[in-house]
């Protein structure tokens, strides 16, 4: 009878010792933090940005001289005059928002510079992600910023310090 317990107990211990999965989570954006290429990476973007949006604001202003210098010539414009006038206007502003499009639009100049940018990195962490992943043996790690919901997270599953070691930098005190 014993021996059927103890068999019993063991086989149960096996079972669920093979379906226990290990998990743990990482924080991207403190991992980020301390990669300085990635720092580097948003201040090229946030320059380039802030380049094209300075382009766009003056465009939008001459548009706005256009329109007010219309308004008070308006009076004295024939028909002819006024429907040149409103055509100018309105091919520049289609001009102007076909810009900012082809600048910040999803397809645009600035997304594609931001990847290019980024994607190197972001491959890079996932590769020291994967390591420590293999090397504590863990099932499964979840990003603490992604849409995955983590309502509570034990901090001794936060493997982040470990990626950035992994990366060969050292972990520093930002804020989280």
């Amino acid at each position: 009878m014993k021996k059927i317990i103890l068999l019993l107990v063991f086989t149960f211990t096996a079972f669920t010792s093979t379906f226990a999965q290990r998990f743990a989570f990482v924080d991207s954006d403190y991992i980020l933090k301390h990669i300085p290429e990635y720092t580097a990476v948003q201040k090229q973007i946030a320059a380039l940005s802030e380049q094209w949006q300075k382009e766009v604001d003056g465009r939008f202003q001459e548009i706005d001289r256009l329109y007010k210098s219309y308004d008070a010539d308006q009076v004295l414009m024939t028909a002819d005059m006024k429907k040149r006038r409103e055509a100018e206007i309105s091919d520049k502003e289609k001009a102007v928002k076909d810009f900012q499009r082809q600048k910040f639009g999803p397809e645009g100049e600035l997304a594609k510079k931001s990847n290019a940018l980024i994607k190197p990195i972001q491959e890079r962490m996932t590769k020291a992600i994967q390591a420590v992943a293999e090397s504590d043996n863990l099932d499964m790690i979840f990003d603490k910023n992604s849409e995955v919901i983590m309502l509570y997270a034990n901090p001794r599953y936060d493997k982040s310090a470990d990626v950035i070691t992994r990366l060969g930098l050292k972990p520093g005190v930002f804020a989280r």
